[in-house]
């Protein structure tokens, strides 16, 4: 860290950030963005210096909502060409500031954190920091900082990077980058392997030319995968959200789908079927904040992958019924169910906040799927069609907030603190 980087409250820049919760809830409403994006371009084009930074990193989240990511990320490294500090004020006198340490990428590359103080009274200034990037001059004033970066293949470095910096930070700091950078899907296997009430299947980093043996039955699956078991499924490296995940129930399945991607490397795993008795799949997100499990949603589908929306919860009124009891019995019933799982993964991973997708198998453990720090936490649910979200979603907002003001009272005070 530069030593000489004072604490300092940066000058607003003229385009007001508008920030990933905003643009996204306005994708999510199916809002056309087409018509902002060009404006935004025009702003841009117009201030080809730091007052267009903000212009130009709202630009390049909207070209990532409408799938252009090749362009996206190149305005944003155009934006953090200019300034590696945003800031997104709180709503009325910030109560706290929160300094959020990023790194580049899409929009799955960082904790979106914007969601979580959204319409509130804490202030978030997010720094974008990378080994090839500048580090600022002055950082904004905070009171808690947290490390946001996800865990990815390309952020590796970066983590490492922010770790090196927040050994000597001068406010507390949440989320240990060096805890992130183990969460890796094999990673997360191997921490969780043998926790109590979990279930998790090993998950095996995989070469290409070694699947593409076991797909031309030249290998045994076991010899790159210790549950060496049909049915297995296979994703890319950086894979989220399901994209590039497949099932394959035999080696030819792993050969078709090996046609139709072009990566070099994937996570192999087994298989679980985790279809409950009436034949529908059922996937949780969970959040858990100072190692307190909060409900985020379920999700119901006839379909293995569980997605929220191609599910059909907006259609049916039966699923949207059964998330509700399940938001509003959550404490009394999943969180107990599975309080010892819960608690041992909390202690395990070792982070302030983490997101865990899982099911339930049908004898009654936890089956986690992915556990990581940037899953989407949200609010941007129709308030008439899921009415009961709201409630769920501000007690996980007012932890999250209630977290940061515990985090601050451990901090050094504000006198002691001149400089980086």
């Amino acid at each position: 860290m530069n030593s000489d980087a004072a604490i300092a409250t940066p000058t607003a820049a003229p385009h007001a950030l508008m920030g990933l919760a905003t643009l996204m809830s306005k994708a999510f409403r199916g809002e056309d963005l087409t018509p902002l994006g060009n404006k935004l371009i025009e702003y841009a084009g117009n201030n080809p210096n730091a007052t267009g930074a903000n212009a130009l990193m709202d630009m390049s989240i909207v070209l990532h909502l409408k799938g252009s990511h090749d362009i996206a990320l190149s305005l944003q490294g155009e934006a953090l060409k200019l300034q590696q500090c945003y800031q997104l004020p709180a709503q009325g006198k910030a109560a706290i500031r929160l300094l959020a340490i990023m790194g580049p990428g899409d929009l799955s590359a960082n904790t979106p954190l914007e969601f979580l103080v959204e319409d509130s009274d804490i202030e978030l200034n997010m720094l974008f920091i990378a080994p090839w990037l500048p580090f600022p001059e002055f950082l904004p004033e905070h009171d808690v900082a947290m490390v946001a970066i996800g865990e990815s293949t390309l952020s590796q470095q970066t983590l490492k990077l922010a770790d090196s910096l927040v050994k000597v930070w001068p406010r507390p700091v949440l989320n240990s980058p060096e805890r992130i950078a183990q969460l890796t899907r094999d990673g997360v296997s191997m921490m969780l392997y043998c926790a109590p009430g979990v279930v998790i299947p090993a998950a095996v980093r995989v070469e290409r030319p070694l699947l593409e043996q076991v797909a031309r039955n030249e290998l045994p699956l076991s010899a790159v995968l210790p549950e060496g078991a049909f049915p297995i499924i296979v994703r890319p490296l950086n894979s989220h959200a399901g994209k590039g995940l497949a099932k394959a129930d035999n080696p030819a399945e792993i050969a078709a789908y090996l046609q139709t991607m072009a990566e070099s490397e994937f996570y192999v795993a087994r298989y679980f079927d985790y279809r409950s008795a009436d034949g529908q799949f059922r996937k949780y997100r969970v959040v858990l904040i100072d190692g307190r499990p909060y409900a985020s949603h379920m999700a119901i589908s006839d379909h293995w992958i569980v997605h929220y929306l191609s599910g059909g919860m907006a259609v049916s009124a039966e699923k949207r019924a059964e998330e509700e009891r399940f938001m509003a019995r959550f404490d009394e019933e999943f969180a107990q169910r599975h309080a010892e799982a819960l608690d041992s993964i909390a202690r395990r991973i070792g982070l302030d906040y983490l997101i865990i997708d899982c099911a339930e198998t049908t004898d009654g453990k936890l089956l986690v799927f992915e556990v990581d720090n940037s899953a989407v936490v949200h609010a941007m649910d129709s308030v008439d069609m899921f009415p009961y979200k709201q409630p769920q979603m501000r007690k996980v907002f007012e932890a999250f907030r209630a977290m940061l003001f515990k985090a601050r009272g451990n901090g050094l005070p504000q006198a002691d603190v001149a400089e980086l």
